[in-house]
């Protein structure tokens, strides 16, 4: 019995590990290279997947996803005779799992090796500042020819990027040093054009302020000029309405006479020739005054322009 119940055994055994070599199940995006006998017979695509155990077998599953490979720096000269280390990485995708298999051995590493020699052509026909500002262009010239390479491997490369350029330890600082001075030199430009600005504005200013000034003054000036005529036009306007006589304007001459001599300061002052005509009609009026009672005549004055006593 024992050795029936061992061989049953081994056939269930048997049967088990065929079961798991028939049954083949490929996860997505991902590919399997299935070989008969060493030759390559198909390949399998995600999913499950029915295989001839013990005669078929999987050469390899390939991953075809976007795949994301940085690669070490690489001293690279340029034109000018100056060693830049340049990291690099890839973008690429697997298209097509049998070429990906057979045609290469490492497609990984032919890649690295095939970005490594066409980056130093192109960075060959290249200066430093050249280099420096045209990643653009150096990651569009290197895709590129990376794709045209790889296309016959399977390989279809997406994106190429320069992630560092790093120049001599000498190039930096004196790029560094460099950079500084125009940024000094900005900031004495900017500081030059804030003053400048600052006195155009406080010149504008004092400007517009003494042209409102004068033309503040110039109005009050009017107002008052304009006042004093009115004043003077009414005063004359009241005057006129009055209908003053000579004997009036006479009394008033003699009124402004000692208004005239005020102050400590007059030592000399100069009587109008207006003064003798007022003096004359008031002493005409004066001679030709009559009393209503008889009783004689006021004397006239011998001489109505007798000159004014001097005043201390």
């Amino acid at each position: 019995m024992e050795p029936i119940i061992i061989v049953l055994i081994i056939l269930v055994v048997l049967v088990f590990v065929a079961l798991i070599k028939t049954i083949q199940v490929i996860p997505q995006a991902s590919a399997a290279i299935v070989e008969r006998f060493g030759r390559y017979t198909r390949t399998l695509n995600a999913g499950l997947n029915i295989v001839v155990p013990f005669i078929d077998s999987i050469r390899n599953r390939i991953d075809l996803r976007e795949q994301v490979v940085p690669f070490p720096p690489q001293p690279v000269i340029t034109q000018d005779n100056l060693v830049v280390n340049i990291d690099t990485v890839i973008y690429y995708q697997v298209t097509d799992a049998r070429a990906a298999t057979y045609e290469v051995a490492s497609y990984i590493q032919a890649i690295e090796q095939l970005t490594v020699t066409t980056l130093r052509n192109i960075i060959g026909g290249m200066d430093l500042e050249r280099t420096l500002t045209s990643r653009e262009e150096i990651n569009a010239a290197l895709r590129g020819v990376l794709d045209e390479a790889t296309g016959k491997w399977g390989i279809r490369v997406n994106r190429v990027e320069l992630k560092a350029i790093e120049p001599p330890t000498s190039i930096q600082d004196s790029m560094e040093k460099q950079m500084r001075a125009d940024r000094d030199k900005r900031a004495a430009i900017l500081q030059a054009e804030g003053v400048r600005q600052s006195q155009i504005l406080t010149a504008e200013g004092e400007k517009q302020s003494s042209i409102l000034r004068a033309e503040g003054e110039a109005k009050a000036a009017a107002l008052r000029a304009e006042g004093e005529a009115q004043a003077i036009r009414v005063v004359f306007e009241s005057i006129h309405a009055g209908d003053p006589d000579q004997k009036l304007l006479s009394y008033q001459y003699l009124q402004m006479l000692p208004k005239i001599a005020e102050g400590d300061a007059n030592k000399l002052w100069i009587v109008p020739s207006e003064i003798g005509d007022a003096l004359k009609g008031l002493g005409g009026a004066l001679g030709n005054f009559t009393p209503p009672t008889g009783g004689g005549s006021i004397p006239k004055p011998s001489s109505p322009n007798r000159e004014a006593p001097p005043i201390d």
